[in-house]
């Protein structure tokens, strides 16, 4: 019975490899038109998932559709079959037709064990899934800008891929181009900035800062520029400003707004509010940035040291992270750094009893 079903499976994988060379080939440029193909049809589902999430306006996001739809058909028509030349692709359908089951079946016999029990599906391992298809779509448009420097959508499409895959310096650099060649766009030039801030490991610079303020005088209210503006503040010692810019962008942020959670976090390490609850956590995609600044907070408070506000920003940004051993490990350091200040230590108690880290030493 077995070698009855292995010659139907045979001559279907016969059929399987004749049937392209029988009616058409692949042109030679299929696999790159291919890998752009399957780029583009991501990038229509990203735009999707953004635009549930609430982080891409509705405006922006039809625009962003419209030019991956168009790309997309463009790497499709790219990707359609060529005939080969008739006199090989006789000579190739024959030997496949001859030497497949000819080489198949002598294998088989010799070394196949038809009787062998199946593997329990619980006991087989999956294999991780690899990003090297992603990667191959993103070499392919890059080369296509490498040629086309000048294809200003290109850039734009290109862009958040970048900052999705944390390439965040070539992202910035994307985010320029398309600026560049296709005008003027407050949204782009926000995203342009959050990508300089990115780069430079969650500081907002003063280039980042032109950036968010430029998009501010096209777009006045734009929330992303504005977090920054708030952020920028909260980096210069300017905590005060950084409350009120904050507390002004909750109050014009619909409820259902995605950074609200990101917003009030930084509110809760400036004005000592409670942590947001696990149920409040910090979106995933602002995370990697929070915590690259909270680091770099933590680098600088171990090297040169600092007040009983600084020791205790970094304890809250630990808390809200929901990092309770490093908020100990923080809270540890801040009272032996300022041992001889007995009003900072008495803070720090009362800190740690709010954010239930234990009062002692």
């Amino acid at each position: 019975m077995v070698w009855f079903v292995l010659a139907g499976m045979a001559a279907l994988v016969v059929l399987a490899a004749l049937w392209p060379l029988l009616r058409l080939s692949p042109a030679p440029k299929a696999n790159g038109a291919a890998s752009e193909a399957a780029f583009y049809k991501a990038q229509l589902e990203e735009i999707k998932r953004d635009v549930e999430r609430g982080l891409l306006p509705q405006g922006e996001a039809e625009s962003a559709r419209a030019e991956a739809a168009r790309r997309l058909i463009a790497a499709s028509d790219a990707s359609e079959p060529a005939p080969p030349a008739g006199r090989a692709r006789l000579a190739a359908a024959a030997l496949i037709a001859i030497g497949l089951p000819a080489i198949a079946f002598p294998l088989y016999a010799r070394l196949g064990q038809p009787t062998m029990p199946d593997e329990p599906l619980a006991s087989r391992k999956v294999a991780p899934q690899s990003n090297s298809e992603i990667e191959a779509a993103v070499a392919a448009v890059e080369a296509r800008l490498a040629v086309k420097p000048d294809d200003g959508r290109g850039w734009a499409v290109i862009a958040p891929v970048y900052m999705k895959l944390e390439r965040y310096s070539d992202a910035a650099h994307a985010y320029a181009e398309a600026l560049r060649i296709l005008g003027e766009d407050p949204l782009r030039r926000a995203a342009y900035g959050e990508a300089l801030v990115a780069a430079a490991g969650g500081v907002v610079t003063d280039e980042a800062r032109q950036q968010f303020d430029r998009a501010l005088a096209e777009h006045p209210g734009q929330p992303q520029a504005l977090f920054y503006v708030a952020l920028a503040a909260e980096q210069d010692g300017k905590k005060a400003d950084a409350i009120k810019d904050y507390q002004s962008l909750l109050a014009d942020s619909p409820p259902e707004a995605p950074w609200r959670n990101l917003v009030n976090a930084h509110l809760a390490a400036l004005t000592g509010a409670p942590a947001p609850t696990a149920d409040a956590a910090i979106p995933d995609a602002q995370r990697p940035m929070i915590e690259g600044m909270v680091s770099k907070l933590a680098t600088r408070l171990a090297s040169s040291g600092g007040g009983v506000d600084d020791w205790s920003r970094l304890i809250r940004a630990y808390a809200v992270l929901h990092e309770a051993d490093k908020a100990k490990a923080a809270l540890a350091s801040a009272r032996k750094a300022l041992a001889p200040d007995a009003n900072a230590i008495a803070s720090l108690d009362a800190l740690a009893r709010d954010l239930g880290l234990g009062d002692a030493n």
